[in-house]
């Protein structure tokens, strides 16, 4: 196309757009600028007046430049008038196509309903087409869906014959004929394959059957075991049509053999009644290894390697026990020999070398990285259980034992003997043999049940003394009162003594191991004070043997003879001759406490005032008389048995001294030394001391009283035993305070 006829085609601007059209704000703005620099730039030129000679030069060279912008300027104008003019041509072209494309649209959418149209009208024709292809392909398939009824039918023979690979195989080839129905009948379910569902689910159920009894199979018939585990092996190996159910027949075959084995030894029907607990661990301590022995040997060759035929053995048993434990322990309460069998069993032997730690079983059967068969709450509960139990057991047996020991208090005949000749009763060993048995069965358990058997022992011995305590104070209260006459009152309370030593020696035994002794301490207690008491209740059957004797004691009598004292210690003697049947360190407590309650009764005797001395003769005799009776008792005890150095006689030698002053008015320093001696002495039994003298006076009194008074305190370290502050002292009479004189 030449420039003429493009020029052509280019539409003719707009008269307007080269006329001038009016001047803009800016331009206006913009020409003020440029004059008032010019005018400055002139002003600034002109300013002197040699530069007037080159106003020309410079008019010229400023025209030449104004012609120079004007020319660029037209340049650039042209040439943005000539763009705009392409764009204008090139929109009006656009616009002529859009118009054409437009009208070409709306000519294929008229044809577009056209053929919707011959469509609709075609819809018969294809429905007829699509019926004829699928009797076509029904006519092709049609004998062997004929014969499907009849290969149902023998499938479930062979299924109730339990041949099952046949089975599969001929299941497999029906559902691969309704499979290629499927495709040319549009998914369409055939009536004749209604019952290929139930079919599948009877050969799965006779595979699970054959998989729970996999046990009695392994040894019976294996090759029905087998054709079981390849009919699920296979089945799982295929690959499930989409649209249709996967049926995972491997793991409906493993947990049909868990299911099983938990059958055989843990169902509802196996739990053990009350008290047979015992019985059934033991079976389990035998059919567990013997289970996993037949897993090993029988069952794993039957099945593929991956099934871990032993390790799901072990497993299915562990956890199969562990349930039924729990259940059995969410019932009712176990008995005292449950709960120790259960706690034994699953802490020691279940896991020992007897059972799953057998060394003939292999790796695969180990349990020990699995839950534990009992939580520490079970393990807490059991031993809560069996302790409270034993407790209520041992509570019963000794008090049996101590029934037993009271009933013979009452025979006619003494207490039994050893061969040593000590008093001997079996009721001390068969304590300390019942409560040292629990704690030697416990620490077969565990460390803990130990220290609660061993808390439970210390706390039914402390019962059980303060029974037996209370038992000999009741003993005694009936014999002292007349109500039940004992006839060896005395020795069986010796008897109780040799009971008292034998638990003080052997209760050590219950000690646990790495404890500290204190823990003994509140038995220790207790055993000393059931001594004590046993001793007090001997001393006040011989205090009342002695009594009547001493109450001629001070008296003329006195005076002139012995025989009160030979009484005295001929009555003691007799109350005494069965103390060597008392086992020591006890039988020396027995003999100085006796020494000293006749040494008490006597200074009793002497404290009531009975006997005022006339004259010094009589302060003579009855200062001899005390050395007399001082010497005599001490004989009697050292033949007794009793040591030198325990005696409380030579009390006695010290108020001989008090009697035997010549002088009076030194009585101050006696008494001093008295205080020494006896520190528990006070004013009253000085004063009845001085009242037995008869020859002291108000202010000779006085003087003694203020010197006792005066006299420091003895070091506490003396070891004297208390005397005087167990003898009452008599209230002092008026007559005490008046100057005394010889008084028959």
């Amino acid at each position: 196309m030449d420039s003429a006829a493009k020029d052509k085609m280019k539409p003719a601007l707009p008269c307007g757009f080269s006329c001038s059209g009016p001047e803009w704000p800016e331009q206006e703005r913009a020409e003020q600028l440029a004059r008032g620099a010019a005018l400055k730039w002139a002003s600034g030129i002109f300013y002197r007046p040699e530069q007037l000679t080159r106003l020309g030069q410079y008019r010229s060279r400023e025209v030449q430049r104004t012609c120079s912008l004007e020319a660029r300027i037209k340049s650039v104008v042209q040439s943005y008038l000539e763009g705009v003019q392409t764009g204008v041509w090139q929109l009006a072209r656009a616009l002529e196509a859009v118009q054409g494309t437009r009208e070409a649209l709306s000519q294929a959418h008229e044809l577009l309903k056209s053929m919707a149209q011959a469509s609709q009208s075609l819809k018969p024709l294809r429905e007829q087409v699509s019926q004829h292809k699928q009797l076509q392909a029904l006519s092709q398939l049609l004998p062997r869906l004929q014969a499907v009824p009849a290969a149902m039918a023998h499938t479930q023979t062979l299924i109730d014959a339990q041949r099952l690979l046949e089975a599969y195989v001929s299941l497999r080839e029906l559902e691969q004929l309704q499979e290629e129905t499927w495709a040319p009948l549009g998914g369409l379910e055939l009536p004749v394959f209604q019952g290929l569902g139930l079919l599948a689910e009877a050969l799965s159920q006779a595979v699970e059957t054959a998989a729970m009894a996999a046990r009695k199979l392994a040894r019976e018939d294996p090759a029905l075991l087998v054709a079981a585990i390849r009919v699920a092996e296979v089945e799982a190996g295929r690959t499930t049509p989409v649209g249709q159910a996967p049926r995972d027949w491997r793991q409906l075959c493993l947990r049909a053999l868990q299911r099983g084995l938990e059958q055989v030894h843990f169902s509802t029907t196996t739990l053990p009644e009350p008290g047979a607990l015992a019985r059934w661990l033991e079976a389990l301590q035998v059919a567990l290894p013997a289970e996993l022995a037949t897993a090993e040997a029988l069952v794993a060759p039957c099945c593929p390697p991956h099934y871990k035929v032993v390790q799901l053995w072990a497993h299915t048993l562990h956890n199969g026990l562990r349930r039924s434990l729990q259940q059995l322990l969410a019932g009712p309460e176990l008995g005292a020999a449950d709960a120790f069998a259960l706690l034994h069993w699953a802490l020691h032997v279940y896991l020992g070398q007897e059972m799953m730690g057998s060394l003939e079983l292999g790796p695969e059967a180990d349990v020990s990285q699995l839950e534990p068969l009992l939580t520490l709450e079970n393990i807490e509960q059991l031993e809560a259980t069996f302790v409270a139990k034993v407790q209520a057991s041992v509570a019963q047996w000794l008090q049996k034992a101590l029934d037993g020991e009271i009933a013979e208090w009452g025979r006619e005949q003494e207490p039994n003997t050893d061969p040593s000749g000590f008093y001997h009763s079996p009721m001390p060993a068969i304590v300390l043999q019942i409560l040292a048995e629990n704690i030697r069965v416990t620490s077969l358990v565990s460390e803990s049940l130990q220290q609660r058997m061993h808390g439970m022992a210390l706390s039914e011995l402390g019962a059980f003394l303060r029974s037996f305590s209370d038992a000999l104070i009741r003993f005694s209260r009936d014999h002292l009162r007349g109500e039940a006459m004992a006839p060896h009152y005395v020795p069986y309370l010796l008897a109780a003594f040799n009971h008292q030593t034998a638990l003080s020696s052997s209760v050590s035994s219950l000690q646990p191991d790495g404890v500290a002794s204190g823990i003994l301490a509140p038995i220790e207690a207790a055993l000393d004070e059931l001594q004590r008491r046993i001793c007090r209740l001997v001393l006040e059957a011989l205090q009342l043997e002695l009594q009547p004797l001493f109450e001629s004691v001070p008296s003329r009598r006195w005076l002139s003879s012995s025989e009160l004292l030979d009484c005295v210690c001929d009555q003691t003697s007799r109350f005494c001759r069965d103390f060597w049947r008392v086992r020591s360190p006890a039988v020396k407590l027995l003999l100085a406490e006796a020494e000293r309650t006749v040494v008490l009764q006597y200074l009793r005797a002497l404290m009531q005032g009975r006997l005022v001395c006339r004259d010094a003769d009589e302060r003579t005799q009855a200062a001899e008389r005390l050395r007399h009776d001082a010497a005599q008792l001490k004989e009697l005890f050292l033949r007794l048995g009793l040591e030198e150095n325990s005696h409380c006689a030579p009390v006695l030698l010290a108020l001989r001294e008090l009697l035997n002053l010549r002088d009076p008015t030194l009585l101050g320093l006696e008494v001093a030394g008295l205080r020494q001696q006896f520190p528990d002495v006070s004013e009253d039994h000085v004063s009845a001391l001085l009242d037995l003298r008869g020859d002291v006076s108000r202010e000779q009194r006085q003087a003694a009283l203020i010197s006792l008074q005066d006299s420091s305190p003895p070091s506490p370290l003396t070891g004297h035993r208390a005397l005087f502050s167990l003898v009452p002292a008599p209230t002092p009479s008026f007559s005490s305070c008046l100057p005394s004189g010889p008084c028959s």
